[in-house]
């Protein structure tokens, strides 16, 4: 079977159309070199033939510059894989009726950066099944040898700002298709001062084994000038490299320990829940990691000021890369300045993070509760905000992210950044299917139902009819292992 490298639709149509009638077209995603494995291509066709299945891809193996070979495992693909950087590898092996039945009215697509396979991509897995062989089937000749916490912020490299908006575009073009796409005009209220609190505000630290910087984070969080109370509530998850015995040194009565022991098993999301729920935690809740700092002591003060000029449920801020002296280092300032309130909600869904410092209202996040893990958890209480409430955001930077060799999402095996992005598309799946429900539950409320061309609810079990007429033309930085 020859391969066909992928670089728009209109030409990959026509390859299709000119080759000989095959079931399937095996195709490339990249310029990487290629080995196949001597049955690579039909143990693809054969899993694909019997499954039925619209896209096929496989685990490979990167071939390093030195020669040497690296497993390289891939992830499922879920309801919420909406990132437009899903890892499917070099070769996906695609049904070649079923491209050419979604693509027939996608022309302008292909002038998109991507050729516009992310569309492409989109629009042939709805209600089709999609299979991942976990084998090795293949070498790919790997030149992207940054380690993760170098790669993360790509997303952001003002360099790619048209590819990003058109991306935006496909997925908010996507989401209205298929009945998952936020109303923004329709925003619920919030009440500050529905609820008595002791302070106005506290920002929220926790904290696992960072005896090297959790008191330069305090004292960040101390040195805060407000004309209203507020505290410091750092969770310590019990920590055993001394990190613990500093905090119980200081004299400051702002500053509240909230001891965690081992039995409790605490992620970050459940030490976050840990302070929510104490009774001194004020009316809003404003993090800081414990390796990074403040820039001004006038944060928490700009951050509430943000909540009060709105209706927000939540605040987030941005926030400057730094090395552990300060310096800062590329690309510098992270302000997320893609965000709209008309399409941010919705946009969320493609991106794998929404920027930091994250600030929250205490009774609604009391309401939502963080997923007890540490990774992610922030997203994911985001998420479940924009899906009902505003967010606001600071497009200036309020602190100051520290990259250093103590960072535990610095350097992750593929496994470890397999793992992490699986879970990201299951909190988005999640989000997703219950904003589904939600508008439907609407729809039926007001006596209409959104003409979906398949049940939101099986959006891989169904076998969707590719003919029907379609009206409309047209995705932070989170400590990991507990070590926060």
């Amino acid at each position: 079977m020859k391969i066909i490298r992928f670089t728009n639709i209109n030409s990959l149509r026509e390859q299709i159309l000119n080759a000989s009638l095959e079931q399937f077209v095996l195709v490339q995603l990249d310029d990487k070199e290629l080995e196949l494995d001597t049955t690579c291509v039909h143990r693809l066709t054969q899993v694909a033939s019997e499954c039925d299945s619209t896209l096929t891809f496989s685990y490979f193996r990167d071939r390093l510059p030195d020669g040497t070979l690296r497993d390289h495992p891939v992830n499922d693909y879920q309801p919420g894989s909406l990132r437009d950087d899903f890892d499917f590898g070099s070769l996906v092996l695609l049904n070649a009726a079923d491209v050419l039945a979604v693509t027939e009215n996608m022309t302008e697509e292909s002038k998109m950066l991507d050729g516009g396979w992310y569309a492409l991509r989109l629009r042939v897995t709805m209600g089709r099944m999609i299979a991942m062989v976990p084998e090795y089937l293949y070498t790919a000749s790997q030149t992207d040898l940054r380690d993760s916490g170098k790669k993360q912020h790509d997303y952001v490299d003002p360099r790619k700002r048209e590819y990003q908006r058109q991306m935006e575009e496909v997925l908010i073009a996507h989401l209205n298709e298929t009945g998952g796409a936020v109303d923004t005009s329709v925003r619920e209220d919030v009440d500050y001062d529905s609820e008595e609190f002791e302070v106005e505000a506290s920002v929220i630290i926790p904290v696992r084994n960072r005896v090297l910087t959790i008191m330069d984070a305090v004292k960040s969080a101390l040195s805060q000038k407000t004309d209203f109370k507020m505290n410091v509530l750092v969770v310590d998850n019990d920590s055993t490299d001394g990190t613990r015995e500093l905090l119980e040194q200081v004299e400051d009565p702002r500053l509240v320990l909230i001891r965690v022991s081992e039995d409790e098993h605490l992620g970050i999301g459940g030490c976050w829940n840990r302070a929510l729920l104490d009774s001194k935690c004020g009316r809003f809740a404003i993090q800081l990691d414990s390796d990074d700092i403040y820039n001004s002591p006038d944060v928490v003060t700009t951050i509430v000021e943000k909540f009060r000029s709105g209706n927000y449920a939540m605040v987030i801020g941005s926030y400057m890369l730094t090395d552990f002296d300060g310096n800062i280092i590329p690309p510098g300032l992270i302000s997320h300045d893609e965000w709209t309130d008309e399409n941010g909600p919705n946009n969320a869904l493609r991106i794998n993070g929404l920027g930091a410092p994250r600030a929250f209202f205490t009774p609604v996040a009391r309401k939502i509760l963080f997923p007890n893990v540490s990774y992610g958890e922030d997203y994911s209480m985001a998420l479940r905000i924009t899906r009902d409430w505003r967010l606001g955001r600071i497009f200036t930077p309020l602190y100051l992210c520290r990259r250093w060799e103590g960072n535990s999402d610095a350097a992750l095996s593929q496994e470890k950044v397999n793992a992490n992005n699986s879970y990201k598309d299951c909190v988005r799946s999640f989000e997703l299917l219950s904003r589904m429900r939600q508008n439907s539950d609407e729809a039926r409320l007001h006596g209409f139902l959104p003409g979906l061309p398949f049940d939101p609810f099986d959006i891989f079990g169904s076998d969707m009819d590719f003919d029907i007429e379609d009206d409309d033309d047209d995705d932070d930085m989170d400590d990991e292992e507990n070590e926060i």
